[in-house]
């Protein structure tokens, strides 16, 4: 059976439900990853997002910011929440579809100053990275089986997911200490890269074009924040990869798009 599954940092899914709508008629996407809902479980659009086919739903929210939630036009079971700092919020949620734990993050993004001795909002990234390598990583003695795990990540990884490396070696997402860390996440359990597993360095590869941008296609100065991960049982499983480079120049488009991975299982 094949399974499409996308991942958006949607930046409010009330506010973009027309956008949801649009993807969804352009999209055979089974499976439905948002970020930054910024919206409470109470107030979530439950029936809006089941009139467009995802009937089946696990959320995480919080009234104006924050927020993360799984939709999906297929079964699935609430897996549960996970917290890695006192003030964490609403950033994790995770699903089991078809013997498969699909966990969905939005890391906290870090401020504007990359120094966490005078930044607190850089130091909670760093220690939320370092919670997540600590849950994944073998010798916690977690069982944690097939996965794939899916979000705004908020670290552009690699010299080709940003614009300019030497520009941003020193702007928060592209620091080093930022880079490491998640390098020191993804060998946890060797997960695959999913987009680098299709389109290899050096091609430069964006998720995120910022809103400060005047004409944000033709500067093009992007990163590649949102991530598809899977480890490394389900690496046959996997048929294809997409960045929806268009939905940027949609009408009221959030600043991420959406990242779309396709298995067969």
């Amino acid at each position: 059976m094949p399974l499409t599954l996308a991942t958006w940092n949607i930046n409010s899914v009330r506010l973009r439900l027309p956008q949801i709508a649009r993807l969804l008629q352009e999209r055979p996407i089974d499976v439905l990853c948002l970020q930054e809902t910024k919206v409470s479980d109470e107030k979530f659009p439950r029936a809006e997002l089941a009139a467009l086919g995802l009937r089946h739903q696990v959320i995480h929210g919080a009234k104006g910011h924050h927020g993360v939630a799984i939709c999906s036009r297929i079964p699935l079971e609430d897996a549960g929440r996970r917290l890695f700092h006192d003030h964490d919020g609403p950033r994790h949620v995770a699903a089991r579809i078809d013997g498969i734990t699909l966990h969905n993050y939005y890391v906290p993004a870090g401020g504007d100053v990359p120094d966490p001795a005078v930044n607190d909002k850089f130091a909670h990234k760093l220690g939320y990275l370092d919670g997540m390598t600590g849950w994944y990583d073998p010798a916690s003695g977690e069982a944690h089986g097939d996965m794939i795990l899916v979000g705004d990540l908020n670290v552009a990884p690699g010299e080709h997911d940003v614009w300019s490396h030497k520009a941003l070696l020193d702007v928060v997402s592209h620091t080093p200490v930022e880079t490491g860390k998640l390098e020191t996440l993804r060998t946890t359990l060797d997960w695959i890269d999913v987009a680098r597993h299709y389109r290899p360095d050096p091609e430069k590869l964006y998720t995120w074009w910022s809103y400060r941008a005047r004409d944000w296609a033709e500067s093009d100065r992007g990163r590649r924040l949102d991530h598809i991960w899977t480890t490394q049982s389900l690496g046959p499983a996997l048929r294809g990869f997409e960045i929806l480079r268009q939905v940027r120049g949609w009408e009221r488009p959030s600043d991420h798009v959406p990242v779309l991975t396709t298995l067969s299982l």
